[in-house]
């Protein structure tokens, strides 16, 4: 058994942490702190998604864990020099963390990603597998470097499919036992002081954010292309749905289907589309 480690994590949901800790715990190691982004971007005020989930993880903590709420990553990394960790575990976290913490933690930071690196380095992954049409998505666990998603990788698996209706309810609990199981062989990896498999760049492909133009349907696409933006959108949440004109109307298209279906039949670049669940919508060129 390799000495435990203290490691501090750092998410963004109750379950997530749960998963985290429990990984970590079941390997021997010690978790001393949580961390939870209450902003987008650091020097920013809380949103109200973000102090919501906080109430929840502050119910949820575990009898002397302590969580940190930080403002800024300079602080967070002044707050976590306080624990002597020995790693840091991210996975989802909000911001870019400075490369000063990096060597904060005696074994550095491992991060957590939604894709078979080095394909969709980037904060979108899931995002980009859907508006490309992938079947399935992986999970890989790797050692941070002053890049995004760029470090030696620890651990990997493929095969989590993606519905053809994807969700946030359906996806992320096929994921969560990937990650623990995961977690787990990096956690011995590190602990041994193992370097890792350097990624390939040559193999390397961006999932950035969505451009916000990707939000407006542009029917000279494909059909595919636009079925698969239409499922993109839908992931993120009916608040998200991307706009089109059709007819005289702007509607947001919530569902779409390739086959022949109940609903408006639309004209695409290749091939006919239906529309099958919708809501009016303004155009969003007019003046606001």
């Amino acid at each position: 058994m390799t000495h435990p480690m203290r490691v501090a994590l750092a998410t963004f949901a109750v379950e997530e942490f749960a998963v985290l800790h429990a990984a970590c715990f079941e390997a021997g190691h010690i978790p001393v702190a949580y961390v939870y982004c209450r902003s987008m971007k650091p020097n920013s005020y809380t949103d109200a998604h973000a102090a919501a989930t906080a109430g929840q993880i502050v119910e949820a903590l575990p009898p002397g864990m302590d969580l940190l709420l930080p403002g800024s990553s300079e602080s967070l990394a002044e707050a976590l020099a306080g624990y002597r960790l020995d790693l840091l575990v991210v996975y989802g976290f909000n911001w870019k963390l400075p490369v000063s913490m990096l060597g904060t933690p005696r074994f550095g930071v491992v991060n957590i990603h939604t894709s078979l690196l080095p394909h969709y380095r980037g904060p979108a992954p899931v995002l980009w597998a859907i508006r490309n049409g992938d079947p399935e998505i992986g999970v890989t666990i790797h050692r941070m470097d002053e890049r995004f998603d760029t470090g030696p990788i620890l651990a990997q698996r493929g095969g989590i499919p993606l519905d053809e209706d994807v969700t946030p309810q359906l996806l992320w609990p096929r994921i969560r036992p990937v990650l623990r199981d995961l977690l787990t062989t990096a956690l011995d990896m590190v602990a041994r002081q193992a370097p890792g498999t350097p990624q390939d760049d040559s193999e390397a492909s961006s999932a950035g954010f969505i451009e916000p133009e990707f939000s407006v349907v542009d029917w000279s696409r494909s059909a595919r292309e636009v079925h698969n933006q239409v499922r993109m959108f839908a992931f993120m949440g009916r608040d998200h749905a991307p706009v089109a004109r059709v007819g005289e109307q702007w509607l947001a298209v919530l569902r779409t289907r390739l086959e022949p279906a109940d609903g408006i039949r639309v004209e695409c670049a290749d091939a006919p589309i239906w529309i099958v669940e919708s809501v009016p919508a303004t155009d969003p060129a007019a003046p606001r």
